[in-house]
């Protein structure tokens, strides 16, 4: 009986996360089961990586608000050079870094801080993807925006995940626009570009 309370409080402590595509396709990782943290859907994961090309060959991305790594690790099994993972949970940065061992994820940086501080100081024109998927009940997003253009490459996108459609007056006043769009249950996930490539 012990042994069966024990192997439930383990179930609900952890959850998996599988990547889908590339180098690690089918991988299975645990990942801690946290208040607030959602790993973005395998359905939505799938449809994001379809829009952008399964080759990410050379990209350099930031996945702003990592929690489990789930898009960064993505994209860094589908090639990208440069993924860095930005967290401030403490648990979740050493989660993401046994994860990088186990993968042998050269191309993975991990940093423990704020998502917003880290895309603020980002060199210019020095990102070809930025992963936003902060917690829904944080206004981080409208945080984050202003500081997007900056550092995306001209041909560069973003990737917004939000409980709701976010507003095109809003994006335009970050110089982005919706480039693609679905909604899935309660994730409404947003393939955004620079406004003027997409004029």
């Amino acid at each position: 009986m012990r042994a069966g309370v024990e192997a439930k409080r383990q179930t609900q402590a952890s959850t998996e996360v599988r990547i889908i595509g590339g180098l690690w396709k089918r991988t299975r990782l645990s990942v801690a089961k946290l208040p607030g943290l959602r790993p973005t859907p395998d359905r939505v994961r799938e449809t994001l990586f379809n829009w952008l090309g399964q080759d990410l060959s050379g990209w350099r991305c930031m996945d702003a608000f990592a929690g489990t790594g789930a898009l960064g690790l993505e994209a860094a099994s589908r090639g990208a050079s440069q993924v860095l993972l930005v967290e401030q949970d403490a648990g979740l940065v050493a989660q993401l870094q046994q994860i990088q061992a186990r993968l042998q994820a050269s191309a993975l940086r991990i940093e423990r801080g704020c998502g917003v501080a880290a895309l603020k100081r980002s060199a210019p024109a020095s990102l070809d993807l930025l992963l936003l998927d902060p917690p829904f009940e944080s206004s981080l997003i409208e945080q984050a925006l202003p500081a997007v253009l900056a550092a995306l490459a001209p041909q560069g996108f973003v990737y917004l995940e939000a409980p709701r459609r976010w507003p095109d007056e809003q994006l335009a006043d970050a110089g982005l626009k919706l480039h693609r769009y679905l909604r899935a249950g309660a994730v409404h996930a947003h393939l955004l570009q620079p406004a003027q490539v997409l004029a």
